[in-house]
């Protein structure tokens, strides 16, 4: 046999091995599509089946997740002494897809003796850089058993808001502040706008003007009213922030987490079993609500969060 022959027949042996090898590679390669898009069929399709699938979940997960409850602690870092202006009692329930926010007001007293009160006997001065002290007094009003907090800078939702291109709000008055000692200075107009990220930190921060005038009473005034706009507007950034254009952004929420964000949560892998039920959230499931005058009301409270 010649040379050129022999050569021939080799070639088409390699040929006929390469072939098989391929084959062999799209029928497995046709098993996993297959598997996956039975899993995520399972599923129930969609991007949360597919997220459900990538993360190695079936239908019956759903059945043996409680709702997940958290303390968000909202610190201002341009002050000497660090206060907790904004106490909120997050919570979600993945099996009737609601969440709750529950403000707690600042002034809230966690003293002994009403009597010889004095401002370190507010629950906004229990924080000084140990969250677990506030953590437990919200435990002790409220009557829930809340095990993680949140401690966030004001920094965070300035560089968030920022992030997702600045958010629509309708601001309820005019707003007119300004406190040398913070550098604040706090001025925006009424009605319906795009804030940036500066501008969303006078907002929620916002309590009264320099002539003395705040919310009206209708509205809820003072630290009511403020703690109204605050979850009013975090509602409004959640439903920006889970928009299709803004889920790409996910990396820099988590950057901007992890710089203005301290918690004592430790077990990560079991936030990321709630990720692909977050994925059909509506936020118009999302009610809130403030603590009630009477801090013993725990049926009002139990309300809001066991029927969330």
């Amino acid at each position: 046999m010649s040379t050129k022959k022999t050569k021939n027949i080799e070639k088409r042996k390699s040929h006929i091995v390469l072939k098989a090898f391929l084959s062999l590679i799209i029928i497995a390669i046709l098993l996993v599509l297959g598997f996956i898009c039975y899993s995520t069929y399972k599923n129930g399709w969609g991007v949360k089946g597919i997220i459900q699938t990538a993360m190695g979940q079936d239908e019956k997960k759903l059945e043996n997740l409680d709702p997940f409850t958290v303390l968000i602690l909202g610190v201002s870092k341009d002050i000497s002494t660090e206060l907790t202006d904004t106490i909120i009692v997050a919570s979600y329930n993945p099996k009737n897809q609601k969440a709750t926010l529950l403000s707690i007001p600042r002034d809230t007293f966690v003293g002994k003796n009403k009597a010889k009160a004095t401002s370190y006997d507010k629950i906004n001065a229990l924080y000084q850089t140990n969250p677990v002290k506030t953590l437990d007094a919200v435990n002790k009003i409220t009557g829930l058993n809340i095990k993680y907090y949140l401690v966030v800078s004001n920094n965070a939702l300035v560089q968030l808001v920022d992030e997702i291109g600045g958010v629509e709000f309708d601001v309820p008055i005019d707003m007119n502040y300004d406190d040398s000692s913070q550098d604040l200075h706090i001025h925006l107009k009424k009605g319906y706008q795009k804030l940036n990220g500066e501008q969303a930190e006078w907002l929620v921060r916002f309590r009264k003007n320099n002539n003395g005038t705040s919310y009206p009473s209708s509205y809820g005034d003072n630290d009511i009213g403020r703690m109204r706009t605050q979850r009013e507007f975090l509602k409004i950034v959640a439903k920006k922030m889970v928009q299709i254009k803004n889920i790409t952004k996910i990396k820099s929420f988590i950057d901007i987490f992890k710089e203005n964000v301290t918690t004592n949560i430790t077990n990560w892998s079991l936030l990321k079993e709630y990720i692909p039920y977050l994925v059909d959230f509506d936020t118009e499931n999302l009610q809130t609500s403030s603590l009630p005058r009477s801090s013993s009301n725990f049926r009002y409270i139990q309300f809001i969060f066991f029927c969330a």
